[in-house]
């Protein structure tokens, strides 16, 4: 008699709302979870096997790859509840079951009340009420602590028989729900890799729809390796299954040309309007209809109703806020769960870098006349430099990036300070310094003299770490580092 397990089943459920889809939605919903399946199943292992039913797909793997594949499964769109089953072949007698069964199921029911339950499909010389007989009268022989209730047992061992293929189903779990990705067609995310934007994109995959991403880059070269890491974790994670885009727009001189035309009330609406116009603009280009921010209903300034409306005003497209009305510890513990916490906390969030005074509830008119002193020549050019990757080949595009040198010790050396902030106040040390904020400094650091050593000041040394790495990598300066003083 052959008992050895060697396989592992995995049941898959499908999430509530595909079924109650008419027929076709159905089959078109089953048929892409089980495509999306198949292809990252055998990124684990060639030989797994995926089949699908009109109500399930199950799942054999070889029992090295349990642990894997049941990751996979938990984080794969489309999947509401995962059954997972040891799985016996060749399995013909009732003598084999009871056997099989005692022996992987026998430490559950130990000093214990238990039932057997058995589903069978296919031809045999037994019904189901003789297999949980038969098992639950073998176990209570070869248990003397257990006992068996048929009404209220603390374990119920499940068993389905299909022909001579016994299933044990040991454990459940919860899937992550939402429709199979490319369900519900593409949508592009505009990312900053914050707590915010990274939910947001983490809600649109979950719920089947082909999140790309785009960035805003605002200066720093280091900022968008940020981006693009936390983009790279999110589709590992959650939407290997499909091939989309990173595009990354070089917005420094667009937000130069806020701080040249427009009034400081309304900086911090009119970035988040150029925004929706680039996007707009490239999203016409993917042959894409909806957008999505991760925005929150008056979180910031430039979140309020009004403000909301204003920004919106500049697109034709659909905006999707998936965050509107959520709380910041619930959007924080979400990242949590998910794992993108990391990445969010050492995210900078530049669009607060512009906000002083902002207006809260601005107006219509006055927006109109703000927006006509932008030269939008300046927004055409970032959207014309534009660059696109795909995210799975964003390994390679930032694995060999190196960190900026961070001097907290400035008494050894002979440096000049640049404080970067936005402020007029400038930083008061031992050494040389200089004010150049961060916006100007693309433009002037280049006239300044190549032989002396510059360390790059802001408050929290974030924003001058960012663009440290933008000087050393996109201009090849390497005489720059960040300064970052010792707390006391």
């Amino acid at each position: 008699m052959q008992t050895e397990r060697n396989t592992q089943k995995f049941i898959v459920k499908f999430f509530p709302e595909i079924m109650i889809k008419g027929p076709s939605a159905k089959r078109q919903m089953v048929g892409q979870l089980h495509n999306n399946l198949l292809k990252l199943l055998k990124m684990i292992d060639e030989d797994i096997k995926v089949k699908k039913f009109y109500d399930k797909i199950e799942v054999v793997c070889n029992i090295n790859f349990i642990t894997e594949v049941r990751i996979r499964l938990l984080e794969t769109p489309g999947i509401e509840q995962i059954l997972e089953a040891i799985q016996f072949d060749k399995v013909d007698t009732l003598e084999q079951i009871k056997v099989i069964v005692n022996d992987h199921m026998y430490k559950e029911i130990e000093n214990k009340t238990f039932v057997v339950r058995t589903k069978r499909s296919g031809t045999h010389e037994f019904k189901s009420t003789h297999v949980e007989q038969t098992v639950g009268g073998y176990m209570l022989a070869m248990n003397k602590s257990s006992k068996v209730d048929l009404h209220n047992p603390e374990v119920t061992i499940k068993l389905e028989l299909l022909n001579n293929q016994l299933n044990i189903i040991t454990d459940r779990y919860k899937g992550l729900g939402g429709f199979p990705l490319g369900t519900q067609g593409d949508i592009l995310s505009l990312m900053s890799g914050g707590f915010d934007s990274t939910i947001a994109s983490y809600l649109t995959m979950k719920r089947g729809l082909k999140t790309h991403f785009i960035f805003f880059n605002l200066g720093g070269v280091a900022h968008e390796i940020g981006v693009k890491q936390v983009a790279l974790y999110l589709w590992n994670k959650f939407g290997a299954s499909h091939k989309v885009s990173f595009i990354s727009v070089p917005f420094d001189d667009v937000l130069t040309e806020i701080f040249k035309s427009t009034h400081e009330t309304y900086m911090g609406v009119t970035l988040k309007r150029l925004m929706l116009q680039a996007s707009e603009k490239i999203a016409d280009e993917m042959g894409i209809d909806a957008l999505v921010t991760g925005e929150s209903v008056a979180q910031v300034s430039s979140q309020t109703l009004r403000n909301l409306a204003l920004i919106d005003q500049v697109t034709n497209k659909l905006i999707l806020r998936p965050l509107a009305t959520m709380n910041k510890p619930d959007i924080m513990d979400m990242a949590n769960d998910i794992g993108t916490k990391k990445f969010a906390e050492q995210m900078p969030e530049y669009c607060g870098v512009i906000s002083k005074n902002p207006i809260i509830h601005g107006s219509f008119k006055r927006m109109e006349k703000e927006a006509a002193k932008f030269d939008y020549t300046v927004l055409d050019e970032a959207v014309k430099n534009a660059t696109s990757i795909f995210v799975h080949d964003i390994a390679n595009d930032v694995q060999n990036i190196a960190e900026i040198e961070v001097i907290t010790d400035i008494s050894s050396g002979e440096y000049t300070i640049i404080d970067i902030r936005q402020s007029k106040e400038c930083i008061e040390t031992s050494c040389e310094t200089l004010k150049i904020p961060f916006y100007d400094l693309k433009r002037e650091f280049k006239n300044l003299p190549k032989n002396k050593e510059y360390l790059l000041y802001c408050e929290k040394g974030i924003m001058s770490q960012l663009h440290a790495q933008y000087l050393k990598d996109a201009q090849n300066y390497t005489n720059i580092r960040v300064y970052r003083p010792a707390k006391d």
